[in-house]
């Protein structure tokens, strides 16, 4: 069955119904309309995907028997276009057998011919009170299903030593946090490092990806709605911004957000106060605001895409993640940590990784940041078959991307290799030589003599 979601509010998701029989498509069209739905009705499955591809619905009300495509292959369609929609099936004969099928392949109900409109009105609202309820409670469900105590910033590099200590500065404080990086560097973890060294033990940390929800649903989302806002809004249901109290809201891929959508979320920042949906007057709230994304904000500010007021209130303190290919010393300990975590979960006796192994793994680009290697990590212990993880264990596409073809065994050489990569990192980060030399912690003559050793290019 697909999974419910969060609620959507009748006049931003429209209800689709999809009939051949013009008589019930007019008249479920005309009366759902009276109820205060928007409506989208058309007469067969490959124009309903149509509609579909074009935007979200709430509900879709489809006939079973239809010319082309039956109801049963479009709700196949449907649940793989847009799972979040509802899919109510229309039939004139219903069979034990059907239904289960039915339910099996992903209806959440069915309406029998003829149909009476009362029961349709009535339906429709108890999917609706059902998705509300979602709304209320997936960010609880979230946190249970994804929260885990072991998962947290791990390194010892000098970037990531910078990073932890602008979060042990910042955390304290109530300030807006931009929290910058590639994606799988671990943004999120970074937001849940600042909500536990905050000190207040009492508040809850509550991540929303503003990527993953739709524009017309956010809203209603983080600021909650009152009761007969729209239709089959029977009861307030608080947003994130309440429900967080004074603990932490993490706004993930911050960028994505609707303009009209900022423009509240400004007014959340600065006047410490949401209007939820259909409500008079405002609610103060007392949440700080975390930010992420993996995007160049000021470049979407300049696009137009991004409001500049918002970017400067959400831009107090910046903290940016290096991505995995810039602190590669990094990558043992990591590779260690996942080790163990993936080892226990599927009770496997791994020891380590082998030497050859290792390698690779140090050697590799890893555009997928720490995410990508904690896959690589959980698919080489699931596949693996002795104590120590080799490379025939890692996938085949792992290729080297830093060493060289072909490189020497002697420790200095390694070593050669390392401080080239990482002189040339840093001087991509500041080509001041100055700030480079004091970045490294050595003379600014001792710089350019290892630049010419090293045969870096300027």
């Amino acid at each position: 069955m697909a999974r419910k979601t969060i609620p959507r509010p009748t006049e931003i998701a429209p209800i689709l119904i999809v009939d051949d029989e013009e008589l019930i498509r007019d008249t479920l069209a005309e009366y759902l309309t009276q109820q205060g739905f928007e409506v989208n009705a058309c007469n067969s499955g490959e124009r309903a995907l149509e509609e579909a591809a074009r935007r979200p619905f709430a509900i879709a009300l489809c006939d079973m028997q239809l010319p082309g495509m039956n109801g049963l292959a479009l709700l196949d369609r449907l649940q793989q276009l847009s799972p979040e929609t509802s899919v109510l099936l229309i039939t004139a004969f219903a069979t034990v057998e059907n239904a289960v099928e039915a339910f099996q392949r992903g209806a959440h109900d069915y309406l029998m011919k003829p149909i009476l409109l009362d029961e349709v009105a009535e339906k429709i609202r108890r999917l609706l009170a059902m998705r509300d309820l979602a709304l209320e409670n997936q960010w609880l469900r979230r946190e249970l299903n994804r929260a885990r105590p072991e998962a947290r910033l791990i390194g010892s590099s000098p970037v990531m030593m910078a990073v932890l200590e602008m979060i042990r500065k910042v955390a304290p404080t109530r300030s807006t946090v931009l929290i910058v990086g590639e994606s799988g560097t671990g943004k999120e973890l970074a937001a849940r490092a600042i909500h536990d060294q905050a000190g207040e033990t009492s508040g809850r940390f509550l991540a929303v990806n503003c990527a993953a929800i739709p524009h017309d649903l956010l809203e209603n989302q983080l600021f909650g709605h009152r009761r007969g806002a729209y239709t089959g809004a029977e009861r307030d249901v608080a947003g994130v911004f309440v429900h967080a109290g004074r603990g932490t809201v993490f706004l993930d891929e911050v960028g994505e957000m609707a303009l009209a959508t900022q423009a509240k979320l400004l007014r959340a920042i600065e006047q410490k106060e949401v209007m939820p949906v259909g409500a008079n007057e405002p609610v103060k709230v007392e949440a700080r605001i975390l930010a992420a994304t993996n995007k160049n904000l000021m470049k979407e500010v300049e696009a137009g895409k991004f409001r500049e007021d918002l970017y400067y209130r959400l831009n107090v303190v910046t903290v940016s993640l290096p991505p995995l290919r810039e602190r590669r010393e990094d990558i043992p300990v990591i590779v260690e940590h996942l080790l163990a975590r993936h080892a226990e979960s599927l009770g496997k006796r791994v020891a380590g990784v082998t030497h050859e192994a290792m390698q690779r793994l140090l050697s590799y680009r890893w555009r997928g940041n720490v995410r990508e290697l904690d896959n690589t990590i959980q698919r080489a212990v699931i596949l693996g078959e002795g104590p120590l993880i080799a490379p025939e264990d890692l996938p085949p596409d792992l290729v080297p991307a830093a060493l060289d073809p072909a490189p020497s065994d002697r420790l200095s050489d390694a070593v050669e290799r390392f401080e080239k990569a990482h002189i040339e990192r840093i001087l991509r980060q500041t080509p001041d030589k100055r700030e480079a030399a004091k970045r490294l912690d050595i003379g600014l003559s001792s710089l350019y003599r290892r630049i010419d050793q090293l045969k870096i290019q300027p």
